[in-house]
């Protein structure tokens, strides 16, 4: 069940007309959230991101299930399953037994999948496979080494230029 303030930002996103995908961020977020501060775990980081964009579409987010051959069909039919779920208004209880058991198995999963560097990891890997895709376009030209030179602070509190 989606947190009550998560639900008030969606809505806000959605009366703003948000995209979808951009609704179902605050999903994703939350449930990073949770596993960072130990409520369960997860395998990794995109596991963490199919059950926060799950309980987006059970919540009512019309986010698309996705294409053929982007996805598993088992993940596809899924997703449809639980797109309708939030399009019906009715609302079947979880059995306990079930509601138990998931949550087991999700709380013996380890909780690096929520880190900076899974999630980093994560996104690059993403953005290679749209590259590979052809689904990006190619941006504005690269900055000069001297442009692209920022100041970032490292974990310790040093700061240090990249190139």
């Amino acid at each position: 069940m989606p947190e009550k303030k998560t639900m008030q930002r969606v809505r806000r996103a959605k009366r703003r007309g948000k995209a979808p995908t951009t609704q179902a961020g605050e999903f994703v977020g939350e449930e990073i959230e949770h596993v960072r501060e130990g409520k369960h775990g997860a395998r990794s980081a995109e596991q963490a991101i199919a059950i926060g964009l799950s309980k987006a579409r059970r919540a009512g987010v019309e986010l698309p299930p996705p294409k053929k051959g982007k996805a598993s069909e088992r993940v596809r039919t899924q997703a449809q399953r639980d797109l309708a779920r939030g399009q019906t208004g009715k609302r079947r209880k979880t059995s306990a037994k079930r509601s138990r058991a998931v949550k087991g198995a999700l709380e013996r999963e380890g909780r690096a999948a929520a880190s900076r560097q899974a999630l980093s990891a994560q996104a690059k890997k993403a953005s290679r496979r749209r590259k590979a895709r052809g689904t990006v376009t190619e941006g504005t030209p690269r900055k000069s080494r001297a442009k692209r030179r920022t100041r970032t602070s490292s974990r310790r509190g040093k700061i240090r230029t990249r190139a």
